[in-house]
């Protein structure tokens, strides 16, 4: 018997932590397909991503949100305010913490910033398939003595386990509801801003130092092209230094064409459809400490 909406669950859960603690495997795990992209390493998420996962429980809106930390320009500023607002206007708030790790200042952070909003919490040890039993144990009753989670739930994000007894406990918290996104539907971002993030997912895999961290992507043409069953992009990588697009780009645009050929083949799974890319690079120099560029690339607060 199909449940009534009065009968259903449905809400949104914030996904929080510290940078890389595998909050975006967790993200595309949840939904069954990448939607959120993906590296070692740390703040590579920069906004929201909201992935949706409907079951016969209900429904839960998952916002995947950069990691919080302590912000050293203003797209830092940016990102942990998305951070601490998303945290404020859920109905539950999911910490993810990386379990092979003590505990550290990042992570007392993300507990502060949890007990300031009050908002009912649950807490996923990630990559528990890493460590010991003895010191994940020991992990628990330390965290344990914050008693500021709800459930702490052992989990791996890599191999899934333990992740349907999450479900079921996030999915008991929410409140009764009608669905907030038709049943098939598993993120509600365009495929434009998607298809930027994989982009960058890959110069964020290939370069190294610097280079990750001072890159955003602009998609300046997305069409679909009826005569050659194609959909046509052209993207624009931008980065704060001409020594940094010379490395991006690469001897004899190497870099730039690895960087090209390894989006491609993600933009194809994720669209269903042949995929023509073409990529630039410029320079705009400080961009993550200007308001006008942080707004030019989505970076703002509605």
């Amino acid at each position: 018997m199909n449940k009534t909406d009065a009968q259903r669950k449905s809400g949104f859960v914030a996904l929080v932590g510290p940078p890389n603690a595998g909050k975006s495997t967790l993200i595309n795990r949840f939904v069954g397909q990448k939607i959120a992209i993906m590296s070692n390493k740390p703040q590579t998420t920069r906004t929201s991503i909201r992935g949706i996962v409907t079951r016969s429980e209900g429904q839960i809106v998952f916002l995947d949100t950069p990691g919080i930390h302590r912000p050293k320009h203003r797209l830092g500023e940016y990102m942990v305010d998305v951070a601490e607002n998303s945290i404020r206007e859920v109905d539950v708030a999911l910490c993810v913490i990386d379990a092979s790790h003590p505990h550290s200042a990042a992570e007392q952070l993300v507990f502060e910033k949890i007990a300031k909003a009050k908002t009912p919490a649950m807490l996923a040890l990630n990559k528990v398939d890493t460590v010991a039993k003895d010191r994940l144990l020991e992990r628990i009753a330390q965290i344990a003595k914050e008693e500021l989670f709800l459930e702490i739930v052992p989990i791996s994000a890599r191999t899934g386990d333990q992740l349907p007894r999450l479900l079921s406990l996030l999915y008991a918290k929410l409140p009764e509801g009608p669905f907030f996104y038709p049943e098939d539907v598993v993120t509600d971002h365009p495929d434009r801003m998607l298809v930027a993030e994989l982009i960058r997912e890959k110069v964020l895999q290939i370069t190294r130092e610097e280079i990750p961290h001072s890159v955003a992507v602009g998609i300046d043409t997305f069409e679909y092209k009826e005569d050659v069953d194609q959909i046509h992009v052209y993207a624009t990588i931008y980065t704060e230094r001409n020594s940094q697009k010379g490395i991006l780009i690469g001897k004899n645009g190497d870099l730039l064409k690895r960087v090209g050929t390894l989006a491609r083949q993600d933009i194809e799974a994720l669209l269903g459809s042949k995929t023509y890319l073409e990529l630039w690079v410029k320079v705009k120099k400080d961009w993550r400490n200007q308001a006008n560029m942080l707004r030019t690339f989505g970076f703002h607060q509605e």
